[in-house]
């Protein structure tokens, strides 16, 4: 082997493959051949998959905050924008790469540049009268109702490009015809991505507003 592999060039160039392959397609055989190199030269740096897909998330969130897509939120005055936006840059980020939302969740970060941004978040929450812990819970709330959103909303787009089938709406309509209710909900569900999102999100954080105790 010429040049000496790093744990940097092996995650960009996983995060490059996902796009083109996708979460299952992504191996460390097929990394180590877009490398040129044996697989076992990678075991080197990541002792398995889900050690490579702590990194790549460390590294999406760190490219996040490069690009300074969170700079606007710590400009905000109120606690509802700072949770919004936050988990807006999040999204758009997640949706930048194929099946993103899946790599990002259940990972583990693998150092603190995480830290600096989320301590701001939690900083504007309790300035704004949460107890720590009611602070902590708000976030956490509205980061996994963003995961959770953009994990279904890829799988219902899919990627047709690559030759992955999103859902077909006049499909699942016809297929639903003894269900009129569920059929003609296709569209909100499945839709408009985008105002569902927005919606979505309005309702957990006036449902923070109202259920998370909050003093002055």
């Amino acid at each position: 082997m010429g040049t000496r592999l790093d744990r940097d060039q092996v995650v960009d160039t996983a995060l490059e493959l996902l796009n083109e392959v996708g979460l299952e397609g992504l191996t460390l055989r097929r990394i180590g051949q877009e490398l040129d190199v044996r697989a076992p030269a990678l075991y080197w740096h990541f002792k398995n998959k889900q050690d490579l897909l702590d990194a790549m998330a460390t590294e999406m969130l760190r490219r996040m905050s490069r690009a300074e897509l969170l700079r606007e939120v710590t400009e905000r005055r109120t606690w509802q924008d700072v949770l919004a936006d936050s988990h807006r840059a999040l999204r758009r980020t997640l949706l930048s790469y194929r099946d993103g939302a899946k790599v990002y969740s259940g990972t583990r970060f693998t150092d603190t540049s995480y830290a600096d941004t989320m301590e701001t978040y939690l900083k504007a929450l309790v300035e704004a009268g949460f107890t720590p812990r009611a602070a902590a819970r708000a976030f956490y709330t509205v980061y996994c109702y963003t995961i959770g959103y953009v994990v279904e909303e890829q799988s219902a787009a899919g990627y047709p490009e690559q030759g992955v089938k999103g859902i077909d709406l006049m499909e699942r309509e016809q297929r639903l015809t003894g269900h009129p209710i569920s059929a003609a909900a296709g569209p909100e569900l499945f839709g408009e991505s985008e105002a569902g999102f927005e919606t979505g999100l309005r309702a957990v954080v006036a449902g923070l507003e109202a259920t998370l105790p909050r003093g002055r």
